[in-house]
């Protein structure tokens, strides 16, 4: 099969990964083997191709993001039948009996594995997961829209729960990406008065074409405070602002995998009369089944920019320059 192959890690500038033939993967006993129609790009990715998160296997096909038919199943394995349409998704495996395991926050699981970082991804004609780690696709999404889910939207239901906006709220989302656009319509799904901040231009139109309600630039100030926000942009800059336009008791999550240092910032301006700042780690797969079920209620329609599987470094660099509205997809 076709796949693209990270042999070193290096600035996608250099255009690191190479579009190449490999053996097609091998279910084991509980594995399912999916022929991809569709893998999203997540600037995760992007992070682990140019060595923002340390290596963890190489050579690695990168990918996450994964929608496309069982084609073979291994022997043990029944939760699914060969033309069956699934997602593979971030978190590819838990031991299953640490506290957080039997807890329900398997996310914090110290021996998880991820796809696309611990084992081969989506980047590829096929992939392959263990059939407990993978979700069934509701019918009423199509490939092109359920890919953008298995990461961007997983991730952005989790943001949105930690933040702790209730329903009607004031909601602020600082970076405007794939998780954002996803988040700012389940957020006016469920009646938010959502608040963007974004350097891009094209970003804050969509954001606006989306119902935001307001938007502005790096250095604005969202006109109201705001019962909560999400930092998306992987920029510590951006969290002491964020926490500074928050309402009595709001809460600033941090939702990306990676982030630079957050600098010095004011007890009074930021912490003081209760405000909180929290992180995101992962996602459960309740997590991802929530989040299906919620993106069929509410007609979630993510916005996709398609690139050709041999184009994946075209897409991680657009990525990477906040060139694309909405959600990259390959397209194998």
């Amino acid at each position: 099969m076709k796949a693209q192959l990270l042999s070193r890690q290096a600035p996608i500038a250099t255009r690191p990964l190479t579009l190449a033939e490999v053996p097609d993967p091998v279910p084991g006993p509980r594995d399912v083997v999916v022929r991809v129609a569709a893998c999203g790009v997540c600037r995760t990715d992007l992070h682990v191709v140019e060595g923002d998160l340390a290596p963890r296997r190489l050579p690695l096909i990168p990918g996450h993001q994964v929608v496309g038919r069982v084609e073979d199943t291994g022997r043990d394995a029944s939760r699914f039948a060969p033309g069956d349409r699934v997602g593979i998704a971030w978190l590819r495996a838990t031991c299953g009996t640490c506290d957080f395991c039997r807890s329900g926050r398997e996310n914090l699981c110290e021996s998880s594995h991820y796809t696309g970082w611990d084992a081969d991804g989506g980047y590829a004609e096929r992939a392959i997961v263990d059939e407990a780690f993978a979700y069934a696709i509701p019918d009423e999404i199509g490939d092109l829209s359920a890919a953008p889910l298995l990461c961007a939207g997983i991730i952005g239901y989790r943001a949105l729960a930690r933040s702790q906006v209730a329903p009607g709220a004031r909601l602020g989302l600082y970076g405007f990406g794939s998780s954002a656009h996803l988040v700012a319509q389940l957020a006016r799904h469920r009646g938010c008065d959502v608040y963007v901040v974004t350097r891009d231009a094209s970003h804050r139109a969509l954001a606006e074409e989306l119902g935001a309600v307001w938007t502005g630039g790096p250095y604005d100030t969202p006109p109201v405070p705001l019962d909560g926000a999400i930092v998306f942009a992987p920029v510590g800059d951006v969290v002491p602002p964020a926490l500074a336009a928050l309402g009595a008791g709001g809460t600033v999550a941090v939702a990306g995998i990676h982030l630079s240092d957050i600098p010095p910032m004011s007890y009074d301006a930021c912490l003081f009369r209760e405000k909180s700042l929290t992180s995101v780690t992962s996602n459960t797969r309740r997590d991802g089944e929530v989040l299906l079920a919620e993106a069929k209620a509410s007609r979630l329609a993510p916005r996709v920019t398609t690139f050709a599987l041999a184009d994946a470094n075209d897409a991680l660099a657009a990525v990477a320059g906040d060139r694309v509205a909405g959600t990259a997809v390959l397209i194998p």
